[in-house]
């Protein structure tokens, strides 16, 4: 059974993107990383939200361009309020979560499930349908812009740490959540 995978490389102050959802900063923190490197291979599917679909995508109109620097390809599932009206191919759009979540695990076929975007992880974790959270943490301090997770009032979500390592760039942390 596919497993929903929020995979993000943020700043060492929590910030996925900057602000206005600038996804500028990244591109001088990308750099080799044999573990991003090995999961591609693993991924069956993509959740994404509608910004990220939208493209925030820091290598916009470059050969990198595209979901792990353009190194993934394959079908993605999109969570918005807005279904374009003609078909995309290889893109299927859903209007809500648990829609989304089933159609990306049938179209994982047992890999994993990649969740992009804040507010589509947020809900997941939320719904209790987020399995895993391998946050890559770069050496940059933001202060300002979208968190890797944003929660009024917050709440306690356990994390059991699977793996850790770095690369020159970057802190590897894989979680499983728990609660």
């Amino acid at each position: 059974m596919s497993k929903l995978l929020y995979s993000v490389t943020m700043s060492a102050d929590g910030f996925l993107a900057g602000p206005g959802g600038d996804m500028s900063w990244l591109t001088p923190h990308l750099g080799p990383n044999p573990l991003v490197d090995d999961l591609v291979g693993e991924i069956g599917a993509l959740l994404v939200g509608r910004r990220t679909y939208a493209g925030d995508d820091p290598n916009k109109g470059t050969d990198k361009e595209g979901a792990f620097e353009g190194a993934w390809q394959g079908p993605q599932v999109v969570l918005t309020h807005h279904v374009p009206g003609d078909p995309v191919p290889g893109v299927t759009f859903a209007g809500d979560l648990a829609s989304a979540v089933a159609a990306a695990k049938q179209a994982a076929g047992g890999r994993y499930v990649n969740v992009l975007g804040a507010d589509v992880a947020r809900q997941c974790l939320e719904a209790g349908v987020l399995d895993e959270v391998l946050t890559i943490v770069a050496p940059v301090l933001l202060g300002d812009g979208v968190r890797l997770f944003e929660h009024p009032g917050g709440t306690n979500v356990r994390l059991e740490r699977l793996r850790a390592g770095h690369v020159p760039h970057a802190v590897n942390i894989w979680y499983r959540v728990v609660s």
